[in-house]
């Protein structure tokens, strides 16, 4: 099974375009968690046993786990092997570096961590992309136009008479021959997003920003996903993660993650009437 056949398949049997990132904060955990060794596993492990009917994908940023050592390492390593092996994985690394190096960063992920997925920087070309595409099972999500309000500083600049990102998805549409390409845009961008989904008609779009930052999911849901109401992975962070800071807060996670679900449910119903 191919990466784009992986997440149609999980999408449909699901019936859930949604993303968890698993962006487990030692700092946030409730706090019968937060002095406790295995905290940040217990955390992401009762995390997945309330949500895993309920989603399409989850994300791990790998951040927050570089950020404890070598035991962050391992922490990751067991948290992947809790998730169903039909639902996708996705490293948020953003990982983007010259063709040896970007080897290595392939191998860590897809080889040692076995991530479906990872979030990639093209800033360094096509070589620093290269890599991570090479094998049809494994996808990669390039950033395009981001979330953060940063994202106005570089990736709105115009190339001649085209912002620089609508040339950076030009350019991974032309990379897909494998088909496991797929691009990051912010929820936070709807009329941008629209445009994007129209050059890059049949690639998956990671949309990250709902929730605490703001973004519009009815238009996400109307301009992000494909002609038959998918291929679009809605991610959603703090605002499941932390949706209880109680002993609760693992049914407090299953609770915004159905209404996450149910929501995008309605919208898909509206806009596309093939949808399942």
């Amino acid at each position: 099974m191919t990466f784009r056949e992986k997440i149609i398949a999980i999408q449909r049997k699901q019936h859930s375009l949604v993303c968890i990132g698993l962006d487990s904060d030692p700092q946030l955990l409730p706090t019968h968690l937060r002095n406790s060794a295995d905290g940040v596993l217990d955390f992401n492990r009762r995390i997945i046993e309330a949500t895993q009917d309920l989603v399409c994908a989850y994300k791990p940023n790998l951040a927050f786990y570089e950020a404890l050592g070598s035991r962050g390492w391992d922490i990751l390593s067991k948290t992947l092997a809790l998730i169903p092996p039909e639902i996708v994985t996705i490293g948020d690394a953003k990982r983007g570096d010259i063709g040896n190096s970007a080897d290595q960063y392939a191998k860590a992920l897809f080889e040692i961590l076995h991530f479906d997925a990872v979030t990639i920087n093209a800033y360094m070309g096509h070589d620093a992309v290269e890599s991570f595409i090479r094998n049809p099972n494994r996808g990669v999500f390039i950033l395009a136009l981001t979330s953060n309000p940063g994202s106005k500083d570089f990736q709105r600049v115009k190339i001649g008479k085209q912002p620089l990102y609508e040339k950076l998805v030009r350019s991974s549409v032309k990379w897909n021959t494998h088909g496991n390409i797929g691009l990051v845009v912010g929820a936070t961008h709807p009329k941008e997003l629209k445009t994007i989904r129209a050059l890059a008609s049949t690639m998956p779009i990671l949309i990250p920003g709902i929730g605490k930052q703001g973004g519009d999911l009815k238009s996400s849901i109307r301009f992000g996903c494909d002609r038959n109401g998918e291929l679009a992975i809605v991610s959603s962070s703090r605002a499941i993660l932390y949706a209880s800071a109680g002993m609760d807060f693992a049914d407090a996670a299953r609770r915004e993650t159905m209404k996450l679900r149910d929501e995008i449910r309605k919208y898909q119903s509206d806009f596309f009437e093939s949808s399942r």
